[in-house]
């Protein structure tokens, strides 16, 4: 910004400054040059005058001789020739014509000019009298002139580049003034927008635009960062308080069973720990919905090869249980743009629901690919259980439509929250003959060497623990 507003201010001057300049330089120039043939003129009326008391009067031509060499004094080249063309005096250079000037300034008694080689060129009659009593021919190089106009030229042209030359030191100090603390607000806006919520912008100067913008983002900043602290306090304070009574039920009702005499009251304790233990994980299902949505993500390098491998092992004990294939296959060495632990998050919680879906004997796979040209890596969890149909599908990554009878409804609201805040994509399809297809298109990251990874962990939240 800073470098826009400095050449917008440098065109505008520019373009004063050739408005004024250049239009300024022409009536100067145009000044001399009428000043120069003003001069020019002068001098051979002068000239003329002298020899038409010779031509004329029949005086003695020491006056036009005289004139003549003044003007050869000057540089000037003249000659004085009579009614009939014949040369009576001259300098010792002579002006040069074109063919027939002469006779036409003879004939007409009209004046002459001729700009040729450098030099100016005028024909005079000589007497008012019509033919005229002669001619004189005056010849003045023009290189005063041309002196005089590059003098006139280079001054404007001095005075212009100072004055671009002093318009820069101002344009850099206003963009400056103005841009710098933009890019100091800029750059808080950045440290809030990924996570840091104690980010302030310091705008001490600049225009009062924008500082009242920046105490305007301060306050924003003040205000959110209240909300999300006041936020996590209040699911901390939640999951204190909703886990505290409902350990203590499940003890009440783990005592009440044990001390069951009949069948039907131990039935019913059964069906009332089994909703006891489902409120249980649809609380922290709760918790880790609202974690990942105040989570701002940093993506960094990932290895999906490594991370699928990895929870493969983790998982591979509870498909064995059972009776379930968990298998994977596509390229390696492929690299995911994610946050660390989000990938891991998302991998339990298809993996958990995948599971659970598909009957004994079943097969849940782990594909992985690459999207030609778009730049994104593609990840599908495949199973062969009963599917989804399409509106359950639509209405999937929302919180408790998804759920199965015993489940909470929450575990695809956590992969579709992750996946997005990771700039990627997730859909559900149906599995050809049958089952559910979670397909992930996931920002690709640079390529990497097994040599240079290293592998990470982070604290995971939303799916049931392996085992």
């Amino acid at each position: 910004m800073t470098r826009r507003i400095a050449l917008s201010v440098l065109a505008l001057v520019a373009a004063l400054l050739v408005l004024a300049v250049v239009p300024l330089g022409i009536s100067m120039s145009d000044r001399e040059s009428d000043a120069f043939r003003g001069q020019t003129a002068a001098t051979a009326r002068a000239i003329a005058a002298a020899a038409e008391e010779q031509l004329s009067d029949h005086r003695s031509d020491a006056d036009a001789a005289e004139q003549l060499s003044a003007a050869a004094a000057r540089g000037g080249c003249a000659q004085v020739f009579d009614a009939h063309g014949a040369e009576v005096l001259s300098t010792p250079c002579r002006a040069v014509l074109p063919p027939g000037v002469l006779a036409q300034v003879l004939g007409s008694g009209r004046q002459q000019s001729v700009p040729r080689d450098g030099r100016l060129t005028l024909a005079v009659p000589i007497g008012d009298s019509l033919p005229p009593s002669g001619a004189l021919v005056f010849s003045r190089s023009t290189d005063d002139l041309n002196d005089r106009l590059i003098t006139i030229w280079s001054w404007l042209g001095l005075c212009g580049l100072g004055a671009l030359g002093a318009s820069v030191l101002v344009a850099v100090r206003l963009a400056r003034w103005v841009g710098r603390p933009l890019a100091d607000l800029d750059t808080a806006a950045g440290r809030l927008g990924e996570g840091d919520l104690e980010a302030r912008a310091a705008v001490p100067q600049g225009p009062p635009e924008v500082r009242r913008l920046a105490a305007t983002f301060n306050a924003m900043a003040a205000r959110t960062e209240n909300l999300v602290h006041g936020h996590r306090a209040v699911i901390a304070d939640v999951s204190h308080q909703l886990r505290t009574p409902l350990t203590a039920l499940r003890l009440r009702l783990d005592l009440l069973s044990a001390d069951a005499e009949d069948d039907t009251t131990t039935q019913e304790l059964a069906r009332a720990q089994h909703e006891v233990a489902r409120l249980s994980r649809l609380v922290d299902g709760l918790l880790a919905v609202a974690r990942a949505e105040n989570a701002v993500p940093r993506p960094a390098p990932v290895a999906v090869d490594e991370v699928i491998a990895d929870r493969i092992g983790a998982w591979q004990p509870v498909a064995e249980e059972r009776g379930v294939r968990l298998t994977a296959g596509g390229p390696g060495w492929l690299t995911a743009q994610l946050a660390v632990g989000d990938l891991e998050q998302v991998l339990d919680n298809l993996l958990a629901n995948a599971l659970e879906a598909v009957p004994d004997g079943g097969l849940v796979t782990i594909e992985t690919g690459r999207e030609p040209g778009r730049g994104e890596v593609l990840l599908s969890v495949v199973d062969n259980g009963p599917g989804m149909d399409d509106a359950a599908r639509e209405h999937a990554f929302r919180r408790f439509d998804a759920g199965r009878p015993n489940g909470t409804g929450l575990g695809l609201a956590i992969v579709h929250r992750l996946v997005t805040a990771n700039g990627g994509r997730v859909a559900l399809e149906p599995t050809p003959g049958g089952g559910l297809t979670a397909l992930l298109r996931l920002p690709a990251g640079p390529a990497a060497s097994r040599g240079s990874r290293r592998e990470r962990r982070a604290p995971r939240a939303g799916a049931a623990p392996p085992g």
